[in-house]
């Protein structure tokens, strides 16, 4: 199928790098710049035991997570899963889930966001941080324009199972 893109290639230390408070985003690849928005991919940088979210899920597309480096752990349901460099972890739109980083040294991972589109939410919370703190009153509005559910009040118990921070 002919395309009148040009290549993109993406290095090391290219795209809008950004904090979201408790882990970092990188943006690589938005939706517009695939066929029909098939996809986005971000990179998440995280510090170690960062948890990225509270218990959270996804209405709208599916999450892969591919460990660059470091250890993530994830809960997927009532599943706890580990993943090292090189493993890719499916979180599946609809299920409760949440990832950390589950080690003592960095942890980055590749997010593959499909379809794409939910970059955008990033994008956002990105925006609003920048004038400071947020809380959940800034948050809950714009994920929902994400269709993303998000449960706050899982925050310190998930703190305290898996050894980790927010």
């Amino acid at each position: 199928m002919p395309t009148d893109s040009a290549p993109k290639i993406v290095g090391p230390r290219d795209g809008k790098a950004a904090s979201l408070g408790s882990i970092g985003v990188r943006f690589m690849i938005d939706a517009q710049e695939t066929h029909a928005g098939g996809f986005s991919l971000v990179e998440h940088p995280m510090p170690p035991r960062a948890l990225a979210a509270p218990l959270h899920r996804h209405s709208r597309e599916d999450e892969y997570s591919y460990v660059l480096e470091g250890r993530m752990g994830a809960l997927l349901g009532d599943d706890v899963v580990y993943a090292e460099a090189g493993d890719l972890v499916h979180k599946p739109r609809g299920q409760w889930h949440t990832f950390w980083n589950a080690g003592d040294a960095p942890c980055r991972i590749l997010e593959i966001i499909a379809p794409g589109g939910f970059e955008g939410y990033f994008a956002e919370l990105v925006e609003a941080g920048a004038a400071g703190p947020i809380g959940p009153e800034h948050v809950e509005p714009i994920a929902a324009r994400y269709g993303l559910e998000l449960d706050f009040a899982s925050i310190p118990a998930l703190c305290e199972r898996f050894g980790v921070s927010l």
